[in-house]
């Protein structure tokens, strides 16, 4: 994982860092108060976005990684080649680390990009830090779950 400046991202990882703090201010969180966002970039050049939805029963919630996986998959899109993940905590004013997906988005993530044999690039956005996180789904998971066929 490397750390790096925001101002020393190309304008593709700009816009999706953009699209991520866009979406997380719409996370439905009045549980954790920690809000997510996730943007994907499709193979085609399309930005799909997702953020976290909380429920009272905690099994129901959705994180903003899967909430933006399940949307571009409704949409039709399946090839990912960017991520960024964007979080915030409500409940601070100090500035909010980098978070990571969990095991369950990491898995899902997984799935996709072995479906169309790429690779996913993942930053990872904490607002309020001075750097951002550059990773990959490989770096993540590195033993993911596959189906042998």
């Amino acid at each position: 994982m490397k750390e790096l400046l925001p101002e020393k991202l190309d304008k593709p990882w700009v816009v999706l860092l953009e699209a991520a703090r866009k979406v997380r201010l719409k996370a439905y969180c009045p549980y954790s108060g920690f809000q997510v966002g996730a943007a994907l970039l499709c193979g085609n050049g399309e930005i799909v976005s997702g953020a976290n939805v909380e429920n009272a029963a905690y099994g129901s919630t959705i994180c903003a990684e899967r909430s933006a996986i399940v949307r571009a998959n409704a949409m039709g899109f399946r090839d990912f080649s960017r991520m960024v993940v964007s979080v915030r905590a409500g409940t601070s004013s100090a500035p909010t680390e980098p978070a990571a997906p969990c095991g369950a988005c990491r898995q899902m993530l997984n799935e996709f990009v072995a479906l169309v044999g790429g690779e996913l690039q993942i930053l990872l956005h904490g607002e309020g830090c001075q750097k951002v996180r550059l990773t990959s789904i490989a770096e993540l998971l590195p033993h993911g779950f596959e189906i042998q066929e």
